[in-house]
């Protein structure tokens, strides 16, 4: 089982929620990523059923994250190798001091309601994605911003007066957490009729039948499924993991391609020495794949965070052993 969530909310002392989110998904067997900010928390994690949900309830035994929603979806094996828990400045990186969803943001729409409104000729729709994830799909008639990265869309918005000015402003993203930030950065630079898709195309692509759907394409998603369609049904591409970006099997017929090394992409912007690095780190790769290992399978937080609790029982059996001081 798959999960992803995440949630706007003031967390004073987020620092703390650290070990004790992390040490419970270790318990649990679940692997992924979450992060946590003052200003909420955002993760998209995996594994048995019965433990993913295990987790969900741990985290929302904090009354500040209670109503946390989650997405769900089913993969055929775990999309991830790792148990991160990180603590960061912000749940997705703007860069803009002050915006924050959980003081003012765009209109929330449902995915019912998501086809009348982008339908509307007074509406701009826009793409807050980066353009590898909007190459394999976007809504029908939305607006590339082309950027590279989530920092990028402020400079952008900056530029386009004439576009948006007098428009009523879609924004969408993959779960809805980029375009509730960008809605909250949207109303800070004083544009009033923005909307945003409530739990993202992924709650799109749940909800909606396919054929009343105006989506074209595919779903990036951050894991090892690497996109979705409709019914969040695992979609045919590939990673490139030199570059990160979606590969079909086109690519992967290219005399260009070589497994975990480059694609048609990327092979004509690497150095040598990154290609060496990408080679050398393939045959690792293979090599403990051939002895029956994962190459990421040590899960870096998961060992420290056995080492200090084998250490800490190490300790207590110790203090307990040890010959009482005679006081008398």
């Amino acid at each position: 089982m798959v999960a992803a969530f995440y949630k706007f909310v003031a967390l004073p002392g987020f620092i703390e929620l650290q070990q004790s989110i992390l040490q419970s998904a270790i318990s649990n067997e679940v692997m992924g990523t979450i992060l946590l900010a003052q200003e909420g928390i955002n993760g998209t994690v995996s594994g048995p059923e019965n433990g993913v949900r295990e987790l969900l309830d741990f985290i929302k035994s904090d009354e500040r994250i209670s109503d946390l929603e989650h997405k769900e979806s089913w993969a055929a094996e775990n999309p991830f190798y790792r148990m991160k828990v990180r603590l960061k400045k912000e749940i997705v990186t703007l860069g803009v001091e002050g915006v924050s969803p959980t003081k003012t943001v765009g209109e929330y729409v449902e995915p019912e309601d998501w086809n009348d409104l982008i339908n509307d000729p007074n509406v701009i729709v826009v793409d807050t994605r980066n353009d590898y994830e909007v190459a394999i799909g976007t809504f029908k008639g939305a607006v590339d911003p082309e950027t590279t990265s989530f920092r990028e869309l402020p400079k952008w918005v900056e530029g386009q007066d004439n576009l948006l000015k007098g428009k009523k402003i879609a924004m969408f993203c993959t779960g809805g957490i980029r375009c509730e930030k960008s809605t909250s950065y949207m109303k800070a630079q004083g544009y009033e009729d923005v909307f945003h898709l409530k739990g993202g195309i992924l709650k799109y692509l749940e909800t909606v039948p396919e054929e009343q759907s105006l989506w074209e394409g595919e779903c990036f998603v951050f894991d090892q499924r690497v996109s979705v369609g409709h019914g969040l049904e695992q979609g045919p591409y590939d990673l490139c993991h030199a570059c990160r970006h979606p590969i079909t099997d086109e690519d992967k017929a290219s005399e260009l391609y070589a497994i975990g090394v480059s694609c048609p992409r990327c092979y004509n912007k690497q150095t040598t020495q990154q290609r060496q690095r990408f080679i050398e780190r393939q045959k690792q790769m293979e090599l403990a794949k051939l002895r029956g290992e994962k190459h990421i399978s040590a899960d870096q937080d998961s060992e420290r965070l056995k080492k200090r609790e084998a250490q800490k029982e190490h300790a207590a059996r110790s203090n307990k052993n040890a010959p009482h001081e005679n006081k008398h």
